[in-house]
């Protein structure tokens, strides 16, 4: 535990100042002071006086490289904090070309966080790259693919993806996983340079290294948002490595709570949503799985709703199928019955999704009155989601009962605005059944 006037710094700081010199006491003062200033004045006070300080040190002669690796921790801090840190600027590119790795791994923060793919300065950063790229150090050649993602723009590209493709071949994973990065970063920003990304995709889907291959499938949500015809021969190869996941043959080093993969298991199921999608054919092929998806979700975590969450996404996104949908909609239900507003308010998204889609099991009893029970939440967003639902749900059979409830809130509630809401549902619903409840009595 932290000793009584001790300073907890930001994460991506404590590793800065070396094994065992610790940050400085000025540092400290200024993160102390940031986190105790009491208005948004008195915070750019503290960094404006602070950015007057490091303009005077930056400019003297006999400053250690120990000094400025702080100066431009402290300069870091000034420009998250929303202030122009433009002092530093050449300095962080300085740093960024020296040979000791914890300063060229402050320098390639700064100059990451400072600037920006269209400054003028990053010219004199490519040579650094390219050398970097070239290094038998794995640790600079990932920060080299790291910075390149951020600052490279389309005129500097040639310069560095030559080297990016060799790296796609390296025998170290985060290195391959980094330059597949660095590929899906450069296609962005210039497809045309890069002719053949879906082999390279393709290559790195079948990476034995389950990172590199979460990083590929970047790469083709980018390529079939483009144009999802052109991948459908992709549907069998996303399926099957989907079930690879779910029967924990993927490296237990990537699940999380208890969950296989969980985030390549959601980028999986957007793609094979864009596959799917006005598309019976492919939708047949991903059917099994999506089931199989569904029967493997847990609520035991917050991570375990998200894939249950993405999972029914898809299921509403390709070629409709009844027994998919009643399967996704008895999942859902859990998320009404949860104890945060959060996970309640995508249950009721998702189930107006599933009821316009034509699943009949949200219609059941039980699940009217879970909906129902959702307009005691106080969210105001989360009762307006609760009231377009029950206009979807609401039948002849069951208007009366819909309706005395929500008579039964109007009667209790102060909120003007929602019972202004409540109002329209119900007048909304009384016309709509009127017919059907004259020609009844």
């Amino acid at each position: 535990m932290a000793s009584k006037g001790s300073v907890n710094l930001p994460s991506f700081i404590t590793g800065y100042y070396g094994p065992s010199s610790g940050s400085s006491r000025a540092f400290e003062s200024l993160v102390r002071a940031i986190g105790e200033s009491k208005s948004k004045q008195e915070e750019d006070r503290i960094a404006k006086k602070e950015l007057g300080v490091l303009k005077e040190k930056l400019t003297q002669r006999d400053t250690s490289t120990k000094q400025m690796r702080e100066y431009l921790v402290r300069l870091i801090y000034c420009e998250m904090l929303g202030h122009n840190a433009s002092i530093g600027y050449v300095e962080a590119i300085k740093f960024a070309q020296q040979p000791n790795i914890l300063d060229k791994r402050v320098g390639y923060l700064a100059a990451s966080l400072f600037l920006h793919e269209d400054h003028e300065l990053i010219v004199l950063l490519i040579n650094t790259l390219q050398k970097d790229l070239r290094s038998t150090n794995v640790v600079e050649v990932c920060f080299a693919l790291t910075v390149a993602c951020k600052l490279i723009n389309k005129d500097m590209m040639p310069a560095l993806l030559p080297q990016v493709l060799e790296l796609l071949q390296s025998k170290r994973d985060i290195v391959r996983k980094k330059a597949v990065m660095a590929l899906q970063s450069f296609y962005m920003k210039n497809p045309s340079a890069i002719p053949d990304v879906r082999e390279l995709a393709k290559k790195a889907v079948c990476d034995n290294d389950p990172g590199v291959v979460s990083s590929s499938l970047h790469v083709f949500y980018e390529l079939i948002k483009a144009d999802p015809s052109k991948y459908k021969d992709l549907v069998n190869g996303f399926v099957n490595l989907q079930k690879t996941i779910l029967d924990g043959k993927m490296a237990k080093d990537y699940d999380y709570h208890g969950v296989a993969a969980p985030w390549i298991q959601m980028k999986l199921l957007r793609l094979m949503g864009m596959l799917g999608a006005d598309d019976q054919k492919a939708s047949k092929k991903i059917y099994p799985v999506l089931g199989k998806t569904l029967s493997k979700v847990n609520t035991n975590s917050l991570i375990s709703y998200a894939v249950a969450y993405e999972c029914t996404r898809t299921i509403t996104s390709i070629y409709p199928d009844k027994d998919l949908i009643d399967k996704a909609a008895r999942c859902v239900g859990v998320f009404l019955v949860a104890k945060t507003n959060d996970i309640k308010y995508l249950g009721i998204n998702t189930l107006t999704s599933l009821i316009q889609m034509g699943s009949g099991f949200v219609m059941e009893p039980a699940y009217q009155r879970i909906v129902i029970d959702c307009l005691d939440a106080p969210d105001e967003t989360l009762k307006r989601k609760t009231l377009d639902l029950l206009c979807h749900i609401t039948s002849a059979a069951n208007v009366e009962t819909v309706c005395e409830k929500l008579l039964s809130y109007l009667k209790s509630t102060t909120d003007t605005y929602f019972r202004t809401e409540l109002v329209d549902r119900i007048t909304e619903l009384a016309e709509r059944y009127l017919f059907t409840y004259i020609q009844r009595v």
